[in-house]
């Protein structure tokens, strides 16, 4: 006998139904409680109640952050030097999702190009370390594809910028 089945989750509308039925303190104490779970329930409500309105700033947060991580890249080997990329730009994607402007997206994944650049790292003699990046500008493109077309061309030609810098 399994003591452990998986608990069927409601689905989001019936989600939304039972919370509209909260009263505000019930709310409350259930965001609360939902915090205590995971620690990305925490950064997302943090987003949510004390950066969503500064954008910029959020994004200011978010590449200091990712700078740190930059320093921690291995140079000498690839193989760690992969690794660490990889932990970076799950970390940007975590960020990027909390966001609902399309401008975050963009922003960010361009940091986080620029940086892998700056690592001076011979992508071409690392299929891996070329798929990261290749990956990252298809997301930018395809952000910035999402864009109204006045935003569009800067972060176009920020992008070219740094493909003919490679």
């Amino acid at each position: 006998m399994n003591y452990f089945a998986e608990m069927n989750a409601a689905s989001v509308k019936e989600i939304k139904t039972g919370l509209e039925q909260l009263t505000q303190k019930e709310l409350v104490e259930a965001c609360l409680r939902l915090v205590k779970f995971k620690k990305e329930n925490k950064e997302l409500l943090t987003y949510l109640l004390f950066e969503e309105g500064n954008e910029a700033g959020y994004i200011s947060n978010v590449k200091e952050s990712l700078a740190l991580l930059f320093e921690d890249v291995n140079r000498t080997n690839i193989y760690f030097a992969k690794k660490t990329l990889r932990k970076i730009v799950r970390t940007a994607n975590k960020f990027i999702r909390y966001s609902k402007e399309p401008t975050t997206e963009a922003e960010i994944l361009l940091f986080v190009t620029e940086k892998i650049l700056a690592l001076n790292l011979n992508m071409k003699k690392n299929t891996a370390l070329e798929n990261i990046y290749l990956s990252i500008v298809k997301k930018i493109s395809k952000a910035v594809a999402a864009m109204h077309e006045d935003l569009q061309y800067d972060y176009l030609r920020q992008l070219d910028a740094i493909i003919e810098n490679r």
